[in-house]
């Protein structure tokens, strides 16, 4: 009992200090006149009771280390990465969030399908193969649908969610003179935008999205494997590793 106040206690003194971090910035935005960022602070405490949300909405328990890796992520991704531009300075930022991002959904999709495989509407016993293979599955549809919205972002309100990336050199069939399906390397040696020379400024030609998209994905699933591998070697007994830390679970009955 002790120990699990103790987990509590640590929970709520992140709900805290990250509230409070997240209402200073917003003070900051608001006497910048930043009227955008500062209701995304609004926005970023709104979404710290997500877990809350979720947990009463759906009778589950979350377990603390969990819960401590949501808040702080979402901290992370948009007042950290957007307002301070940690997206710009950190080189990396982006992929640690992708790759943590994948490593929780799967713990999430691990726990619903264990969730319902021990409903007490569904009799069905499920292998520690066959529910890290969703568990996988589940965190990679996630990644797939949040690009998705990037790009949704970006062609509709004209954002840039979707991180270009500088090239040198373009590989393309398409580039073939004689029609044939071969692949033609054409080295970029020079990109006149507005008659600006690109090559100059910036080191080549900027691409619209595509592999950051695709880094984002590949990150994403090295996240979600890692767990997955991790999920079924702890299931079968190979391993000892606290996953129970990163995974939801239904909350027990209250005995009378």
């Amino acid at each position: 009992m002790k120990k699990q106040e103790k987990k509590m206690s640590k929970t709520a003194w992140v709900y805290i200090l990250l509230r409070v971090a997240v209402i200073l910035v917003m003070f900051r935005q608001v006497s910048q006149n930043n009227i955008t960022n500062a209701f995304l602070c609004v926005a970023t405490l709104i979404t710290f009771e997500l877990p809350n949300i979720i947990k009463n909405s759906l009778n589950i328990e979350i377990p603390s280390t969990l819960e401590i890796i949501i808040l702080v992520f979402i901290f992370s991704a948009e007042i950290l990465g957007e307002i301070n531009e940690f997206y710009v300075h950190f080189e990396n930022w982006d992929t640690i969030l992708h790759t943590t991002n994948g490593f929780i959904m799967a713990g999430i999709g691990y726990s619903l399908i264990d969730f319902f495989s021990k409903s007490d509407n569904i009799k069905v016993q499920l292998s520690p193969f066959f529910i890290s293979v969703v568990a996988f599955c589940f965190s990679m549809t996630v990644g797939v649908l949040w690009e998705f919205f990037e790009y949704d972002i970006d062609a509709i309100f004209n954002k840039d969610m979707q991180k270009d990336t500088v090239i040198t050199t373009i590989n393309s069939v398409a580039l073939n003179e004689e029609g044939k399906n071969q692949v033609v390397s054409v080295p970029i040696d020079s990109v006149i935008v507005n008659g600006e020379d690109w090559t100059e400024k910036y080191g080549g030609y900027i691409d619209i999205g595509l592999h950051d998209t695709m880094e984002d994905l590949y990150v994403n699933f090295i996240g979600a494997l890692t767990f997955s591998i991790i999920g079924y070697l702890v299931s079968i007994g190979k391993i000892k590793f606290d996953i129970q830390s990163f995974i939801p679970k239904r909350k027990k009955a209250k005995s009378i």
